[in-house]
């Protein structure tokens, strides 16, 4: 395997409504170098069994939890029951994991259900290009909750901010960024799946709807990352020097207003004039780094706008185009329909001086 896994968790369960009501299990898997979690349902799980058995010749070492022990009742108004489901799931594959005989855990199909990537692991995950329409919907709920984890790492930092506990503060507002970054980089895997999704067949429709969803979760992930980045401020004694002791606005207009002195600071070659710097209330609170990565998620914004803007104007090439061509086809109708009335006109005028001289 290309990726040592070290421990499989399977912390807790979820009911869904999408595309109907079922349940499905998170599973965390913690390699040498990195963590993910997986969304699996117990069919999946049960599918699993089957092929684990069927490739290595016996049966996994550690029993899948039964199913007829959920189907007398409604699983989804017994929490005992799918708590008990979840605990021999993990005792499942932690079993797997642990076992002498690696023919169960170095199979494909054990390494495919974990979701672990084959090769040289990319901020994608190759197993992106192979997403259903359910295992899409599941990792965008997944990307979903990671992203209240984020805002709960936020509160959390907040409230030790303003208790004093500036270490744990800290601490929180770390584990928000890697969180954040985690989520970001698995925002690719939605939209390398959309992609697959529509070669695929989808609904235009339900792209389209999709595709919103994926936009509103970037979205969310930009709002986070600007509030991540700018560390409490100064009278809770977080954050960096230039933070907790902001300069004074007289040295601001010192700095930014031109030299009256005989010196002056060479003039960088330019094209037009060049512009003053502006601090602005957005800018105000963030050290160079902040700086750095806001300007960083701007130029990202432009160039979505911009690629938005190049997809509309080739449409409106793609249109024009086509008006042309059927503005050609028009004229060369027209032409025709000109030759024929010539045509008309003088076979008319010979019938009309054959009838002159039967006259005369």
């Amino acid at each position: 395997m290309s990726t040592i896994i070290q421990a499989i968790h399977v912390p807790a369960w979820e009911e869904r409504n999408e595309p109907k009501a079922h349940i499905v299990f998170r599973i965390e898997v913690q390699a040498s170098v990195r963590s993910w979690q997986m969304w699996r349902r117990y069919s999946e799980f049960a599918d699993l069994h089957l092929e684990l058995t069927k490739s290595a010749g016996a049966p996994p070492p550690a029993p899948l939890p039964p199913k007829h022990a959920l189907a007398l009742f409604r699983s989804s108004t017994n929490p005992a029951l799918l708590e008990e489901r979840r605990a021999g799931l993990e005792t499942y594959l932690r079993a797997i994991l642990a076992a002498r005989d690696a023919r169960w855990r170095d199979a494909f199909a054990f390494r495919d259900f974990l979701g672990v990537p084959i090769g040289k692991p990319s901020a994608h995950d190759t197993a992106s290009a192979g997403l259903s329409s359910a295992a899409w919907l599941d990792e965008h709920q997944a990307l979903q909750a990671r992203v209240r984890d984020v805002r709960a790492d936020i509160n959390r930092r907040d409230a030790l901010a303003d208790a004093g506990d500036v270490s744990g503060s800290h601490t929180a507002n770390v584990h928000a960024k890697k969180t954040l970054a985690g989520v970001l980089s698995r925002v690719g895997v939605l939209d390398e799946g959309l992609r697959t999704l529509a070669l695929a067949g989808l609904s235009e429709g339900e792209l389209q709807r999709r595709t919103d969803m994926v936009a509103r979760l970037r979205d969310d992930c930009e709002k986070l990352a600007k509030i991540v980045t700018v560390a409490r401020m100064t009278a809770r004694g977080i954050g960096s020097a230039a933070e907790r002791n902001p300069a004074a606005a007289t040295d601001r207009e010192a700095l930014m207003a031109p030299s009256t002195s005989g010196f002056s600071r060479p003039v960088a070659r330019v094209f037009g004039q060049a512009a003053q710097p502006k601090e602005t209330e957005q800018t105000r609170p963030l050290d160079d780094h902040g700086l750095f990565q806001m300007q960083q998620t701007q130029m990202e914004q432009q160039d979505v706008q911009l690629s938005q803007l190049s997809t509309i104007l080739q449409r409106q090439k793609q249109i024009g185009l086509a008006i042309h061509q059927e503005v050609a086809e028009q004229n060369n109708e027209l032409d025709f329909l000109s030759d024929e009335v010539d045509r008309v006109g003088g076979k008319l005028t010979n019938a009309k001086r054959q009838l002159n001289r039967l006259g005369g």
